[in-house]
């Protein structure tokens, strides 16, 4: 019996992730939709519901209405709930969800949640599935009691509002969303250690990937120094880099503001420490900030901007292009510079074909940014070049963080940034994906040359 048309199209795992997204993203703005979804009991604008949805499954944080006071209870439990099954991954939640009604999961399902988890073989995908559904839920725990805890004694709050903003930092955290309920975001407690530190923590372990994630937690039950040796060359790479953006960030970030009066400027020195690491954990994958990001010097910007682009961890909540395809190509550069044959990292030899991928995922980010940025300008003549480019940027890297111009941005360029989030959140993982999957061995060789380059 032939298949519906339908099911041969999504039977490949990177295209069920794009349709799967694409539902959710409905689901999410047809529920927006409702009255009931605003403080002011009317229907939202489509568009401001389809962007919003838009950014709460793709995890990234722009928002052209005030997620505090605009939508209602209602309406942040829906954003709330896209951001954990976005974070979570759309086909990875359906297996999960598969495998605690049926105890099994069917061969397609398995392919599915093996592609997004970045799983090596069939046999891993169950104890993966529970694994990241464990330890999603135990971070988001342990954070947001933390929050809530402050928010309640710190701030004195009532029990129920001081939980709900708790636990709904800490979910937007850990999925590295950005999301705040707060008109100004996380500036009101800038120089709050028991608030930014935690968040910052949460982005972090939610960037660095789950399956670096989850080989950290398995190697902290052994010694420390056996553990750091079993490590795969993948979590050492995502740690490393990981470790060294942090630094760099943070490093760029005083350099560059500590003058500033419109950000750090009058803070005193830890205040200044505290907000430098915070902003740059932050630029690396989630929106939210504790300082004025249109203050922020033109350099800062452009440095921020390629931070967001590098992004987190693979197979996690982060966006952009990952560190390990970043890592990579400075380790193929530096190989090329000693005229090396083969491209060597901490031991272990770099496949051809991860290589190429590498190359593809990053020229293919690239393009998306240039080509946005191009339309954002034409459509938003008001607008200046850096901060055009920084929306743009934020958006294909999925971080969230805004010069504040997306309220203001006419309804083409908001498709825009929609198509920009969707690309981001699914494109370089998906074509990563569908590279490895139509991998062949050919059965002959063209005569090789060499053309010139440089």
């Amino acid at each position: 019996m032939r298949r519906p048309r339908w099911s041969r199209l999504i039977a490949h795992p990177a295209r069920a992730g794009v349709f799967a997204f694409a539902l959710a993203i409905v689901a999410g703005a047809l529920l927006l939709t409702l009255p009931l979804a605003a403080q002011d009991g009317t229907a939202t604008n489509p568009l401001t519901t389809v962007f919003t949805s838009t950014s709460a499954v793709c995890v990234t944080g722009l928002a052209v209405v005030d997620t505090g006071t605009y939508w209602s209870g209602f309406g942040q439990s829906v954003i709330l709930g896209l951001i954990q099954v976005g974070g979570f991954g759309i086909m990875t939640f359906a297996s999960l969800l598969g495998l605690l009604v049926s105890g099994r999961l069917k061969l397609r399902m398995q392919l599915t949640a093996q592609a997004e988890t970045k799983t090596l073989g069939i046999g891993d995908v169950r104890r993966v599935l529970l694994g990241v559904a464990a330890t999603t839920l135990a971070v988001e725990l342990a954070f947001g009691v933390v929050l809530a805890l402050r928010f309640r004694f710190g701030y004195g709050r009532t029990v129920g509002e001081a939980a709900f903003s708790g636990f709904f930092h800490a979910v937007s955290a850990f999925n590295n969303a950005g999301f705040g309920l707060h008109a100004d975001n996380l500036v009101g407690y800038t120089d709050d250690p028991w608030v930014t530190l935690p968040v910052a923590a949460a982005v972090i372990l939610g960037g660095i990937g789950f399956p670096v994630l989850l080989e950290l937690l398995r190697g902290s039950r052994r010694t420390r120094g056996a553990a750091a040796r079993r490590w795969s060359l993948h979590t050492r790479l995502t740690v490393a880099t990981t470790a060294v953006l942090l630094v760099a960030g943070t490093a760029l970030t005083l350099g560059l503001e500590w003058s500033n009066p419109g950000t750090i400027g009058p803070f005193s020195w830890p205040h200044k420490l505290l907000s430098g690491f915070f902003y740059s954990a932050m630029s690396r994958t989630a929106g939210f900030n504790a300082i004025d990001v249109a203050a922020l010097e033109p350099a800062t910007l452009l440095g921020t901007c390629i931070l967001m682009f590098i992004g987190g961890g693979s197979a996690g909540t982060a966006g952009g292009i990952k560190v390990t395809t970043f890592a990579v190509l400075a380790a193929a550069i530096l190989a090329e510079a000693r005229g090396d044959t083969a491209v060597d990292v901490m031991g272990r030899r770099i496949a051809p074909s991860a290589l190429r991928q590498a190359l593809t995922v990053a020229l293919v980010g690239v393009g998306c940014v240039i080509g946005a940025t191009l339309v954002l300008l034409t459509v938003s003549e008001d607008e200046t070049f850096e901060a055009v480019l920084f929306e743009a940027v934020s958006a294909f890297a999925t971080v969230g963080l805004s010069t504040g111009i997306t309220p203001d941005l006419p309804d083409p360029a908001l498709v825009v940034l929609i198509g920009l989030m969707f690309i981001g959140r699914l494109g370089p993982i998906t074509l990563a994906s569908a590279l490895a999957l139509r991998e062949r061995a050919r059965r002959y060789q063209l005569p090789e040359e060499r053309p010139i380059i440089g």
